[in-house]
């Protein structure tokens, strides 16, 4: 088996073991990668990639602080809905899950049927949500399907709000999303429209090489001292520990009945 049953704080979850020894933890609630160790040398330890917060709520009543949460069908307030949409706080459905090309993998599902009624109320529309993780080695791989299953074309935004792990957020340096290379230092919360191709990520420790299809955005974001002290779900000082790098897709996407959009998103741990 590629997959064990667990509770991650009160949360039931997956987690996905590669025969290479990485790692995923997946949480029912949200669809939410908690966890993801990479191993970036043959027979060597896996390794955490992703920031959770000490702080985040691990009960179902809000979202969890950290991780990658799925972004759906609203992103921030950029919409009359949900901040950030109801994906990230809805429970989802394990639709399948095993070892194939070498990588333990996960699929989930939600879809209009399981949304509390005042959710559903809200936003009117049939659509299934279909998320897909896998892993192996240093590599990550997921894909959102987005799918009209009703007879109204209906909008919608989508990301995934990817919390990187890092050292120190000082030494982060970032290139790929504009002209030159982008360091953090203050507060940022900044949009990059129409990614033409890979973005490097350089921790400060190693690189990371990230690659976006049907997400045409990215988002860079990093609270800063003073934003992080007001957020009740995080430590004063984990700011620094983690960067959001989010492929995204924030224009609006009109999906007509039938149609299905999809998203990919890959990170890969360069060795050495």
């Amino acid at each position: 088996m590629s997959a064990t049953t667990f509770n991650f704080g009160q949360l039931p979850a997956l987690q996905l073991r590669a025969p290479d020894g990485a790692e995923a933890t997946i949480t029912l609630y949200g669809a939410h990668l908690v966890s993801w160790k990479a191993v970036t040398t043959a027979g060597g330890p896996a390794q955490e990639r992703l920031f959770m917060s000490s702080l985040s709520a691990l009960d179902g009543q809000k979202a969890i602080r950290g991780g990658v949460p799925v972004i759906f069908p609203q992103f921030a307030e950029r919409g009359t809905g949900m901040r950030h949409g109801f994906a990230r706080v809805s429970t989802w459905r394990v639709l399948d899950q095993g070892v194939a090309d070498g990588a333990a993998f996960a699929v989930l599902g939600l879809s209009a049927s399981d949304l509390p009624q005042q959710v559903a109320a809200a936003w009117p529309y049939a659509f299934e949500l279909v998320l897909r993780v896998a892993v192996r080695g240093a590599q990550l791989d997921i894909s959102l399907d987005v799918r009209n299953t009703g007879t109204q074309a209906f909008p919608f935004a989508a990301a995934l709000h990817t919390y990187h792990l890092v050292e120190d957020v000082e030494a982060v340096r970032i290139d790929g999303v504009q002209a030159d290379t982008l360091a953090i230092t203050d507060k940022l919360d900044q949009v990059f429209e129409r990614i033409q191709g890979a973005i490097t990520f350089d921790t400060g420790t190693d690189k990371v090489t990230l690659e976006q299809t049907g997400f045409n955005d990215a988002v860079v974001w990093n609270p800063g001292a003073a934003d992080a002290a007001a957020l009740s779900d995080m430590e004063d000082e984990e700011y620094r520990r983690f960067v959001c790098i989010e492929p995204a897709m924030l224009g609006l996407h009109q999906l007509e009945p039938g149609g299905v959009w999809r998203g990919t998103y890959r990170a890969v741990v360069q060795a050495g």
